[in-house]
Formats: structure tokens, C-alpha cells, sequence
């Protein structure tokens, strides 16, 4: 039988240090509970020291998740550690996961102690963690960096102190496959206690090489993989979970692995992730893009018609996606709107599928055919919206070649109404400048992008803006609607909303 690979998923932790892709409790709740479906097999759920919002995303989480371990990171001291276990403790075997560096240049540079004190202290930080848990990772950050003898030396110590299992991380996106392969297999060879834990990795994507590091490691011996969806991570991003999984699965007779993951929850997982965080998947993203089954050329259209696995190794059902979509319109019923949205990975109650079938009957007058990118953008807007201090209520937008922009637009502003007009170079300009005037903010536009959500001149306009507080909190803003400077004004309130809900989340 082949060796199972343990799927770490750190989305809502790792994931969520992308600039812009923080996500609030609602939306780490739901994106939880889609993992489970998914199968991974530990959830790191968040740094549960790092702010009172976090924590509480965390313990939400562990107090009402089932079907898959519940993560928290700490650094290696008491209070980070007892800070993760009070959010961790009514999980379902909860993990505690600390780490400490183990690099010259983070000893020196960072932490400036010598190696005798990183060892001491992390064989103490997991005996800590162990009096709360048996199931304690120790993590040596920018192990690939270090001194291989130093790390086998740290993770003999700390399996005796407790923990179960080592994480051995590329924190940089250093190294190339071979080199860590090589040295994940020194490790085993090195580490006389190793048969007491399992060795996982963490890698970056700094080369483009997380997950072929990832799979070099598996080849020699690691058995957890830690991932996120759609690589999502902080500078380059970690380990494409989806790109991983479908690796061992498609290239079962050379791997010699398998995972537990149900592939077909890959895709809507992964457009989860993306709705949520507002950080699009490019279109010829392994797996999971846009073009990743598309057949553009002739002789490839003509080989797939003839026989797929011409030019296909991998059955787009696999990951969930259906070639026999239902096209919902304006007549459909509730009950098919229903079906749609659940296969799509999202689980609605009664008063959240009422929004959205009221929001759908709307968009359906203006299109003919909805699509499923039209029905997450009305979820992002009904379902995993935040709570709003500020709340669109009218928009009057005039432009053209010989006229002055000019945009009016109302809000309601904490329950008061208020209104406010602006000209512009143009009438998104104006329009943004309106609700800047009305909100008094001193936040700037970073980033602004415009797209149709699907073909057709009817379809959706999707609009994706970054903004920057002037404390340099960065989130992203997104906002759908069939006419454009709609669709930019709600992206606008959107990050505006998120700046607002964040501070207030991060102070509880």
C-alpha cells in the first residue's frame, strides 16, 4: 500500500499574509469548512497571538470544526504558546505549532542568540507546548539555510521533548530540488529518533520551485506537506496544494504515494479562495486556471475531440469541474439555484439563499444566461460580505467626449444618509472621489483593475481595486454589478469596509 502524505493547509495563516488577501471570521469560517470537504488532513487556522481577532478566529474555528485537525502557530515562548492553546484546546486533536530559526544569518541577524541558546529554548518551548498536547510541530525556520548538523541535532532534541512533528522549511524559496531532497534524506539518515515523528515541509515560491522542492522531499522521505490553495502566500507564495495533490494522483506509478484529499472539491476550493480574498487565479495557473483545459489549436481541438487523453492527462471532473452545467436564467427555480451553489462548494441557510435568489432574479433580468462566476460574484456580495459602515444607496455617473465627469452618489454612513458630488478625470475618478469626500478617508488607491466576469456585451463587470490605510494596512476591494462604475464604487466601499472592519475585528 502507498505511503499516505499528510496535507497541512495553512490558507487561513500563511496564506493570509499575501498583501490584501486578509480575510475576516466569516470568511475563514467558510473557507474552514470547505477544507473539510476537501479532506486536508490539519488546518493551520491562524496565529492566535498576533491580534484579538485572530484568536478568535482561531478558537471559532477549533470549537466548531470536525474532520480534520486544528492548527495554531507560536512562536517558541510561554505566552505565545499558552495564547494557542486557549484558542486550540476544544479542538478535535488540536496542534500546537511552534518554531524557532535555525539559520546563522537569523541567529545573528535576527534573533542574536548563539545555537546553544536556539536549542535550549526550543527543546523548552516544546516541552511547554507538551503538557497541553501530544501533538506538537516544532518548525526550524530557514532550515534549508542552516547548518544540516545543528538542525539534526535541534530535531533530536525537541522529538524527546515532545513533539511529533518537525518541519523542515524552505523559508526563502532557496533551494533547488535536488539540494533538498538531498537533504531532506540526510535528516532521516542523521536524526536517530526520527521513526518517533513525522517530517513535513514548508516551501516557498520565490524560484518557482515549492512544489517540485515539496515533491523532492516526498520522494525522500517527508510525510506532510504543508500547502495552500491556489499557492497563495506571503512574497512568491508557498506550495500549490491543488498542483501537489494532482502530482502524486496523476503520476501515481512514479510516486508511490497518495493523499486523502477528494480532488473533486479542488476547483470550487479554489474559487473560493479567490472570491474571498480578491487575489485572482492567472489563467494558465497549473490545474485550477482558466486555460488549463482550454484547446485553442486545431490539432489539439481535433485530438481531444477524437480521444481526450491525446492531449489531456487529467479529466477536468477530477477537480470538479463540469463540462454539463445547467445554465441558470431568469426562470430557474430556487431549487436549481440551490443545487448550483451547492455543488459549487458553498453550504447556504435559508435566510442567506433568500439574498441570494433575490440578488440572482435581479442580475437574471439584465443577462440572459448566469453562469457560476456570476453566481460567486453575487455570493460575495450577499453571503461573505462584511458588516457595512459604509452602504451605497444611489450612483449617477455623466461622461462623455465634451462633457465634464461628474459623479453623485449617496451613502449611508453609520445609519445616516449623506450625498456628495465630484468631478474627475473620469467618472470612476469622480465617483471615487465623492465617496472619499463622504467618508473622510485618508487611505490610497494602490491598485485598480476592471474585467468582465464572462463573455458577452450583458455579462458582469468585476472590479478589483487594492487600498493602503495610512497606517500601511493593505486590503483588497471588490465589488460586481452589470454596469461598470457600479461595479468600481462597490469595490471602493468594499476595501473601505474591510479597512474599517479589520481595525474593529483586531481590537476585540
Amino acid at each position: 500500500m502507498a505511503d499516505k502524505i499528510i496535507i497541512f493547509d495553512t490558507t487561513l495563516r500563511d496564506g493570509e499574509q499575501s498583501p490584501g488577501a486578509s480575510m475576516n471570521m466569516q470568511e475563514k469560517f467558510r473557507l474552514a469548512q470547505q477544507l473539510v470537504k476537501l479532506k486536508v488532513d490539519v488546518i493551520e487556522a491562524g496565529f492566535p497571538v498576533a491580534s484579538p481577532g485572530d484568536f478568535e478566529c482561531v478558537k471559532n474555528i477549533a470549537d466548531n470544526i470536525r474532520g480534520a485537525q486544528i492548527a495554531g502557530l507560536a512562536r517558541c515562548n510561554v505566552k505565545d504558546i499558552d495564547r494557542a492553546w486557549q484558542a486550540l484546546k476544544n479542538g478535535e486533536n488540536p496542534r500546537i505549532h511552534t518554531f524557532l530559526a535555525t539559520s546563522d544569518i537569523h541567529l545573528k541577524h535576527k534573533l542574536r542568540m548563539d545555537r546553544d541558546q536556539v536549542l535550549a529554548l526550543a527543546v523548552a518551548s516544546v516541552k511547554h507546548a507538551a503538557k497541553y498536547t501530544s501533538n506538537v510541530e516544532f518548525s526550524a525556520e530557514d532550515a534549508s539555510r542552516s547548518d544540516l548538523d545543528f538542525v539534526c541535532k535541534v530535531f533530536t532534541a525537541v522529538i524527546e521533548a515532545g513533539a511529533t512533528t518537525l518541519n523542515f522549511p524552505d523559508t526563502t524559496g532557496y533551494a533547488l530540488p535536488d539540494e533538498f531532497g538531498a537533504q531532506v534524506k540526510y535528516l532521516i539518515d542523521h536524526i536517530p529518533n526520527i521513526h518517533k515523528a513525522v517530517l513535513s515541509v514548508h516551501c516557498h515560491n520565490d524560484l518557482g520551485l515549492a512544489v517540485a522542492n515539496s515533491l523532492a522531499a516526498v520522494n525522500n522521505g517527508a510525510r506532510q506537506v504543508e500547502s495552500t490553495i491556489n499557492g497563495l502566500g506571503e512574497r512568491a507564495g508557498n506550495t500549490a496544494m491543488e498542483e501537489l495533490v494532482m502530482v502524486i494522483r496523476t503520476r501515481a506509478d512514479q510516486m508511490k504515494v497518495s493523499t486523502d484529499i477528494v480532488t473533486e472539491h479542488i476547483y470550487p476550493t479554489s474559487r473560493m479562495v479567490s472570491t474571498i480574498t480578491g487575489m485572482p487565479v492567472q489563467p494558465n495557473k497549473a490545474i485550477v486556471g482558466a486555460n488549463a483545459f482550454a484547446h485553442e489549436s486545431g490539432i489539439h481541438q481535433d485530438g481531444v475531440l477524437k480521444e481526450r487523453t491525446t492531449y489531456e492527462i487529467m479529466n477536468p471532473a477530477d477537480i470538479g469541474i463540469s463540462t454539463g452545467n445547467i445554465v441558470l436564467g431568469k426562470h430557474s427555480g430556487r431549487h436549481a439555484l440551490k443545487d448550483r451553489v451547492t455543488a459549487m462548494g458553498y453550504t447556504l441557510k435559508d435566510d442567506e439563499l433568500n439574498r441570494v435568489f433575490d440578488r440572482f432574479k435581479e442580475v437574471a433580468d439584465v443577462k440572459k444566461d448566469m453562469f457560476d462566476e456570476d453566481l460567486e460574484a453575487i455570493l460575495m456580495d450577499e453571503v461573505l460580505r462584511i458588516p457595512e459602515t459604509y452602504t451605497l444607496l444611489h450612483l449617477a455617473a455623466m461622461s462623455g467626449s465634451k462633457s465634464l465627469p461628474t459623479a453623485a452618489v449617496k451613502l449611508l454612513v453609520n445609519g445616516k444618509e449623506v450625498q456628495r458630488s465630484a468631478i474627475g478625470i473620469g467618472p470612476i475618478d469622480a465617483t471615487f472621489r465623492a465617496i472619499a469626500e463622504l467618508v473622510q478617508t485618508e487611505s490610497k488607491l494602490l491598485y485598480f483593475s476592471v474585467s468582465s466576469i464572462t463573455g458577452g456585451t450583458d455579462a458582469q463587470g468585476e472590479v478589483l481595486v487594492r487600498i493602503e490605510d495610512k497606517g500601511g494596512k493593505v486590503v483588497v476591494g471588490q465589488g460586481a454589478d452589470p454596469d461598470i462604475i457600479t461595479a468600481a464604487a462597490k469595490a471602493y466601499l468594499n476595501g473601505l469596509n474591510r479597512l474599517v472592519y479589520i481595525k474593529k475585528e483586531n481590537n476585540v
